[in-house]
């Protein structure tokens, strides 16, 4: 009696374990999804524009859509499998490289090269016509072009060709302010 129960027992186990290994697709608007129930940008998907270091298909508005892979056994009603499409944030450059505004800037700055290169004609004129405002609006142009404080005048990013520092300027304004927290 107790070999039955043991081999019963046993064997209502063994199912127990199949059942619950069963795949249980769940399908649902993966646009809704919370972080760590997808990976984006999908890593097989090759994400990186070798000419301008940012998401293929970034636009003026300074996002990309991407593509993105849900966890296992999560369907997305987007697409019919584990696959959809997400917006994410990238720098839009228009060709303007970075080396080039500092090169400029460094040998021809004196002659507003650097002003007229980023396309400022105005700044540019005046620059040459003062030679560079006796040398010190140069020195001025160097340090916000290194700074990335001046940019292209279309008000795209430069192409750095790296993976390199880049500023992220924060800016705060009358609709902007810290939240008080509970704990202060």
């Amino acid at each position: 009696m107790n070999v039955r129960a043991c081999i019963l027992g046993i064997s209502l186990y063994l199912c127990s374990i199949v059942v619950a290994e069963e795949p249980k697709n769940y399908t649902t608007n993966c646009s809704a999804l919370l972080m760590g129930q997808f990976i984006c940008p999908d890593p097989s998907y090759d994400l990186i524009d070798p000419k301008t270091q940012q998401p293929y298909g970034c636009t003026e508005k300074n996002v990309a859509k991407v593509r993105c892979r849900a966890s296992d056994e999560i369907i997305c009603i987007e697409s019919g499998n584990s696959t959809f499409e997400r917006e994410i944030p990238c720098k839009w450059t228009n060709g303007y490289s970075f080396e080039t505004a500092m090169l400029l800037s460094v040998f021809l700055g004196m002659f507003g090269a650097d002003r007229f290169y980023l396309g400022y004609p105005a700044i540019g004129l005046l620059k040459l016509c003062t030679l560079g405002f006796m040398f010190m609006g140069q020195l001025l142009d160097i340090i916000l072009i290194a700074t990335q404080r001046v940019g292209p005048a279309d008000g795209s990013h430069y192409v750095i060709p790296y993976y390199g520092a880049g500023l992220e300027i924060v800016r705060s304004n009358n609709w902007t302010y810290k939240l008080p927290q509970d704990d202060w």
